[in-house]
């Protein structure tokens, strides 16, 4: 009897240190027995030949171990440690067909010191791949979350900080400026990313992410953990100063007062936790030029000009608001630039006037050149807006006439001289065009003008092949001075490429 209870024990034992594993390590019971299993497996290979096929089963409930050599019921037998033929088969059992496992039971074994301690490593290392596989499960869906943890360790500048249940690594490049931390010190990161690489899971932390700032407002600031307030987007210099655009859904609640808080107390909750980042708050608009105007705080701003094709925006400043627009090194206006996608050009009044009077002097030279009228008239027509000559050719006399001084016999002869001046000037590029050797199919494509064709011709482009051959973004570089959209320079060189799909046979139709 004594035998038997000790057996019986030993059972028990093995059923209660899965349990304790299990519950340590925070994954399934059944996964630490099939690694128990597994790890009983490879001990008994070693005893009874590498060449068996073992398997190892622990009774959930008993705890019992039992061990079968499987066999592979086949007609010729070519590895008598893993086969059996059909008669052998039918006579451990008579219901055995081709192609069943039979399973051959294997008396217990005791395990030596070398099975043991491999069973053990085998056993260390299911249960860790097990945790891995826990770990990546529970957080690869917190991606945009806070974290709070310990540092464990720091190497080279990059923090290992435990979480409880894992762990994770703020990079050096992901820490503010100057920022250090030791052994045992408490950090609060975001979590930016959590992959599978081959030593397990890696959550990837964050303290200089945009949207960790945006983060810590939501819990400083009841309004915005609510969506009352939202956070529409944020632009960091980490460590130095950032600016956050809010808008809120409620007319009846300040966005910028909310997240300022009593006395500031809710903006400099999060100051404090980013090592006193300086952080501006600007009430966002769905108009872009008042949101960059507000980007662009505290500088004053007198004028904005959009040019929405290269979302650029030129931005007008008093002469002695020009350094706080820009910034100590651009932070300001770079900023504003992340905050609001828009690339500014920062200009003071003085500049901006400068230039609107260089381009008064360079248009009111070409109009006195190009129309042969002196001073007085070239300004008259560059202050009633006109820029260029085939835009007075296109205008209606009644539109010429009503310019004050003139009248419709002005308005005519201005006309007259202006599309005689085009038309010289056509037939001058049309022959600098065929000198080049561009030829006429290229010159009947649809949007083409005679100074288009000559720069393509001056670039090698003459044929419908060659302006075929371009890509859109190729043909807008080349032709700079044409101001192509994408869709216009696609049209361009499709219709280029029509005759390609005329000159292929049929299909269908024979050689």
């Amino acid at each position: 009897m004594e035998p038997r209870m000790g057996v019986s024990q030993n059972r028990i034992e093995l059923l209660q240190i899965a349990d304790a594993v299990a519950r340590e390590k925070v994954i399934e019971r059944d996964t630490v027995l099939i690694a128990m299993e597994e790890a009983i497996q490879k001990a008994a290979r070693s005893k009874y030949g590498a060449e068996n096929l073992i398997r190892a089963e622990i009774d959930r409930s008993t705890g019992e171990i039992r061990l079968f050599r499987c066999l592979e019921v086949k007609e010729g037998i070519e590895n008598e440690a893993t086969e059996i033929s059909l008669p052998d088969a039918q006579r451990r059992n008579p219901e055995a067909q081709l192609g069943d496992i039979i399973a051959e039971p294997l008396p217990p074994i005791d395990f030596g010191r070398i099975a043991a301690q491999t069973a053990k490593q085998v056993i260390v290392q299911k249960v860790r791949e097990a945790e891995r596989e826990r770990q990546y499960g529970e957080y690869k869906d917190r991606i945009g979350e806070i974290v709070n943890g310990i540092v464990k360790r720091v190497e080279y500048g990059n923090v290992t900080v435990d979480l409880g249940r894992a762990e994770a690594v703020i990079r050096r490049d992901e820490l503010l400026p100057r920022e250090t931390f030791r052994q045992g010190d408490r950090v609060r990161a975001y979590i930016y990313d959590v992959r599978r690489e081959p030593r397990g899971p890696q959550i990837f932390l964050s303290r200089t992410h945009p949207r960790y700032m945006a983060k810590l407002f939501a819990q400083e600031v009841p309004e915005v953990y609510d969506g009352i307030i939202e956070i529409k987007s944020v632009a960091r210099d980490p460590g130095s100063r950032a600016k956050i655009a809010v808008m809120s859904n409620d007319s009846g609640i300040d966005p910028v007062g909310a997240c300022v808080g009593m006395r500031g107390s809710r903006v400099q909750a999060v100051v404090n936790e980013l090592q006193g980042e300086k952080i501006d708050i600007i009430q966002w608009s769905p108009d872009e030029a008042t949101f960059i105007v507000n980007a662009l705080a505290p500088a004053e701003v007198t004028k904005v000009v959009l040019d929405e094709d290269s979302h650029r925006v030129e931005v007008v400043v008093p002469d002695d608001q020009l350094s706080l627009a820009i910034g100590r090194r651009g932070q300001n206006v770079r900023l504003a630039s992340q905050l609001t996608t828009w690339d500014i050009d920062v200009l003071t009044e003085a500049e901006e006037s400068e230039r609107r009077q260089e381009e008064f002097r360079q248009r009111s030279k070409m109009f006195m050149d190009t129309l042969d009228v002196d001073e007085t008239i070239a300004q008259l027509l560059v202050t009633e807006g006109f820029s260029k000559v085939e835009e007075i050719a296109d205008a209606e006399i009644r539109e010429l006439a009503n310019i004050e001084g003139f009248d419709e016999d002005v308005g005519s002869e201005l006309q007259a001289r202006a599309q005689t001046y085009i038309e010289k000037r056509n037939a001058e590029l049309n022959d600098e065009r065929l000198s080049l050797g561009v030829t006429d199919e290229v010159a009947a494509v649809d949007g083409m003008t005679p100074q288009m064709l000559v720069t393509l011709g001056k670039n090698g482009v003459k044929t419908l092949d060659d302006l075929g051959d371009l890509a859109g973004d190729e043909l807008i570089e080349m032709l700079p001075e044409a101001g192509l959209s994408a869709d216009e320079a696609n049209t361009i060189i499709m219709a280029a490429r029509a005759h390609w799909f005329e000159d292929a046979p049929a299909e269908g139709a024979s050689a």
